[in-house]
């Protein structure tokens, strides 16, 4: 009888520490991204780098006749200029 209770709380015991994780949802693909945030220093704001925000940088990039160069790897100076182009460049969703 010992043995059998002995058992019976092991069990209890591996099912308290594995129900948790069965219960653990998967993160969902926009959860599972990574957010970007660029600080705009003149502006003081914050702006979240997605597809939009590329699709507008490669507007500006073609404004301004420059070849493509991943925003992150551009001289701060075009960065600022870039962001003082966007704030005068709103979208209209």
């Amino acid at each position: 009888m010992h043995h059998i209770d002995r058992y019976v709380r092991s069990l209890f015991l591996a099912a308290a520490i594995v129900a948790p994780a069965m219960f653990v949802a998967e993160a969902k693909a926009q959860e599972a991204s990574v957010q970007v945030r660029v600080y705009d220093r003149d502006h003081r704001d914050y702006h979240n780098w997605d597809d939009h925000e590329e699709h507008a940088y490669r507007r500006y990039l073609t404004e301004q006749h420059r070849t493509y160069l991943e925003y992150h790897r551009q001289h701060h100076r075009v960065q600022r200029h870039y962001w003082n182009w966007r704030h005068s460049h709103p979208d209209h969703d």
